[in-house]
């Protein structure tokens, strides 16, 4: 199962709630990379059907203009996810995200559950894609069997809220007690080949503690971050956004390895730092990334 989609740039991860028709409509119209349509906690429990209903017609009449279409499933805990998961795949979402996330086993149940409404639908095979949401202090230590349970995955996603409620103290807006749990994700996302996401910031009154978190996850290595609001996109791509003298840097970087190792020499500089084979993904990677955020149009 081979989905080139598994590696596509997301950078933001826009929540929108499927009770509200007029949320889900037109956000494409401030370019987030991905929204996520949420059946689950944005949802009053006698409208989950109405937010269905919501779903599918906006999946099926809308044009999204390339973003992606994630949509946040209900709980293995309760009697909706399946047909949460048949309404998603039907309708035409990318992704389905897991939210309370544990276990592998968690995931291969989501998995077996679009496998079949693939086939229902007539989807190609592996088409849908999976992100995990880990929210408990369960989920974030098991974060390494979770990123390699499925091939359908290609991230997890962490929830600030639930989590630090799990681990029996509050958000403080210092980060603190979020960094366990971020550093090991993104550690045990890597080791697996997958994306990781931070969770949300909910304070809109406060951007300049926005914008420090966002540094604080991008230079831990994150490669986005979930958020609830339009005026959050800019500074998320910013940041994200590679600096004119980091892409230059890159090409020569690039450039160099390719020839020196045709050369037979490993080591060498580059304006005055010490380069070897080792900074070569890295710099692939920030082209990729000024390619895809549309400020590169250089050959990868």
């Amino acid at each position: 199962m081979n989905n080139p989609n598994k590696k596509r740039l997301r950078r933001t991860m826009m929540f929108l709630n499927c009770q509200k028709p007029g949320l889900i409509k037109d956000p494409y119209i401030y370019q987030p990379d991905s929204i996520m349509l949420d059946l689950e906690d944005a949802v009053a429990e006698k409208e989950k059907d109405a937010a269905r209903y919501s779903l599918y017609h906006a999946l099926q009449e809308i044009d999204y203009r390339g973003v992606e279409k994630v949509v946040r499933i209900n709980g293995l805990d309760t009697g909706l996810w399946r047909e949460d998961i048949r309404c998603a795949v039907a309708g035409g979402c990318d992704s389905i995200r897991l939210p309370k996330t544990e276990t592998p086993k968690d995931v291969e149940m989501v998995e077996q559950a679009i496998d079949s409404a693939e086939q229902e639908f007539g989807i190609p095979k592996g088409k849908i894609l999976i992100i995990a949401a880990l929210e408990s202090a369960k989920g974030v230590l098991n974060a390494g069997a979770i990123c390699s349970s499925s091939e359908r995955l290609f991230g997890i996603a962490l929830s600030g809220g639930d989590y630090t409620k799990d681990l029996q103290t509050t958000l403080s807006g210092t980060g603190v007690e979020l960094m366990g749990a971020r550093q090991h994700m993104i550690i045990a996302a890597r080791a697996a080949g997958v994306q990781c996401f931070d969770t949300v910031h909910t304070n809109l009154d406060d951007m300049e503690g926005f914008r420090r978190e966002v540094q604080i996850i991008h230079d831990m290595g994150f490669d986005g971050k979930s958020i609830i609001n339009p005026r959050q996109i800019p500074i998320v791509h910013e940041i994200y956004t590679p600096k004119p003298k980091e892409i230059i840097f890159a090409e020569k970087v690039v450039r160099e390895i390719d020839e020196k190792k045709a050369q037979g020499i490993g080591v060498f500089t580059v304006d005055g730092k010490m380069i070897d084979i080792a900074f070569y993904d890295g710099a692939k990677r920030t082209l990729a990334l000024a390619k895809a955020s549309g400020v590169y149009d250089g050959e990868l």
